[in-house]
């Protein structure tokens, strides 16, 4: 199907909704369901109606230029086309993005785990200082950080730790965070100043509802034990902590952060759901042959997808081969110039395959 017949039938589909909103025997049911499909298709609509005014406006000047006899009617006329000639490719590709099928988890809030790698102590003060880019970042956009349990080493490192993040677009914005991320710099205990190297682990996964994924209680094995922390300066008294174990997939969660069982126990869960989800889609994204190796990656967790090293102020994503030398403002959470440029790569990429389709 080419691209206006795909238009056309966008527009058509608006008109119908149109109508059937106006009518008067549609149940409330009905009417939401309706409401929203026509609201998430007007922005498309819009778009739609400007890219075709500007191709009507092009005829119009070109049949003026080719039919006007007058100098100067036709100079404003030829103005006129180089003008709308310049908005067309935008207007397209505006058109044809938002033609992009959507990933269905992109408007989901996120459960986000960070894990140190390799490196030992280095790569734990990492795992805590990107835990705290992550943090600064969703503060910039607004978004909510409940912090959901904490792994420390005592000495201001995070061997793991785990945060929901709740907000508007937050997997769409984050989900290319996936990977290893690699740091190179000079370790504060290290005596002779070599530079040393670094990983730790991101995984970002979308919240998944209880609709999404049905738990079986028997397929859950359940441990409780008291909770401690460095130094023994946490320690409960009572058997609060909790091991959550999936025994069907071997997926296990340790939970400590809050005294209370029962919402360590809320929580265990809350990340158990959302790794079988997001299980469920890479495998459907599989039987697709959607698992795309795309410039933007796979966003497998093994895949190295960038480095922050810091004697030459430098952040790199191996991904897009792009890189800047504000690691400084990275590190405070000024990511959207590498988020912006990892959706726009995704996006050529989904957009190319589309051409090679049609």
């Amino acid at each position: 199907m080419s691209l206006n017949d795909n238009l056309d039938r966008v527009l058509r589909r608006h008109d119908e909704l149109r109508d059937l909103l106006s009518s008067p025997n549609l149940g409330a049911e009905q009417f939401t369901k309706a409401s929203k499909e026509y609201a998430d298709l007007t922005p498309l609509v819009e778009a739609v109606n400007e890219l075709r005014s500007c191709e009507q406006q092009i005829a119009e000047c070109d049949a003026m230029m080719k039919a006007e006899s007058d100098l100067e009617l036709r100079r404003m006329a030829e103005a006129d086309w180089l003008a709308q000639k310049e908005r067309l490719p935008l207007l397209s590709r505006q058109v044809q993005i938002m033609l992009l099928p959507k990933d269905a988890a992109d408007e989901r809030n996120a459960i986000l785990e960070i894990r140190a790698g390799a490196g030992g102590d280095e790569a734990a003060l990492f795992a805590a200082e990107m835990f705290s880019v992550y943090q600064h970042y969703a503060a910039k956009r607004g978004w909510r950080f409940e912090i959901m349990d904490i792994n420390d080493t005592g000495i201001g490192g995070f061997k793991d730790a785990t945060a929901e993040i709740t907000g508007a677009g937050v997997f769409a914005r984050l989900k290319f965070e996936s990977g290893v991320h690699r740091v190179q710099r000079v370790p504060k205990t290290e005596a002779s100043g070599r530079i040393h190297t670094s990983t730790i682990t991101v995984a970002v996964l979308p919240e998944a509802e209880e609709v999404d994924v049905k738990l079986d209680e028997r397929d859950l094995k359940i441990e409780t034990m008291r909770s401690g922390g460095a130094g023994g300066q946490h320690v409960n008294k009572t058997e609060s902590a909790v091991r959550m174990t999936h025994l069907p997939t071997g997926i296990s969660v340790h939970m400590q952060e809050e005294k209370s069982q029962i919402k360590n126990r809320a929580k265990a869960l809350k990340i158990i759901r959302s790794k079988l989800y997001e299980m469920e889609r890479e495998r459907l994204a599989n039987e697709r042959a959607a698992a795309r190796k795309s410039q933007v990656g796979t966003g497998d967790r093994s895949e190295r997808i960038r480095t922050y090293n810091f004697p030459q102020s430098r952040v790199s994503d191996h991904r897009i081969n792009y890189t800047s030398h504000q690691i400084e403002a990275v590190m405070s959470g000024d990511l959207d110039e590498f988020i912006d440029k990892l959706i726009a790569a995704d996006e050529a990429e989904r957009l190319a395959e589309l051409s090679d389709q049609s």
